[in-house]
């Protein structure tokens, strides 16, 4: 009976520390992804900003028609590519919050 209770605590402490492992990773990878976040906002800002400049300053409705078409394409390019880095953090942030598992998933097995 002795035996079995210590196993039990061994296995509880165990779970316990994995599960802090595993925060610590959720919480370092949760503050990356809304660090990248804050960038491409402020990015995203900035640049709407400058194409609203450069639209008041257009001498015709074909320039500004240009610019406004530049400023899409490069917004979108702008999204695509942010879109796939907080994806891939989102995969890596998955992948850091599961390895302390590993361990315990091996043992079960």
């Amino acid at each position: 009976m002795t035996q079995t209770y210590e196993d039990f605590s061994k296995y509880g402490k165990e779970f316990a520390d994995t599960g802090l492992k595993s925060f610590a990773s959720l919480s370092k990878g949760a503050q990356a992804i809304a660090t990248e976040a804050g960038e491409y906002t402020k990015k995203s800002f900035e640049a709407g900003s400058a194409t609203v400049e450069k639209l008041f300053s257009a001498k015709s409705l074909d320039k500004a028609i240009e610019i406004h078409t530049d400023y899409a394409k490069q917004s979108y390019e702008a999204f695509v590519a942010e879109a796939t880095k907080i994806g891939d953090l989102y995969a890596e942030l998955a992948k850091e919050a599961y390895k302390p598992f590993e361990s315990i998933v091996a043992k079960a097995k």
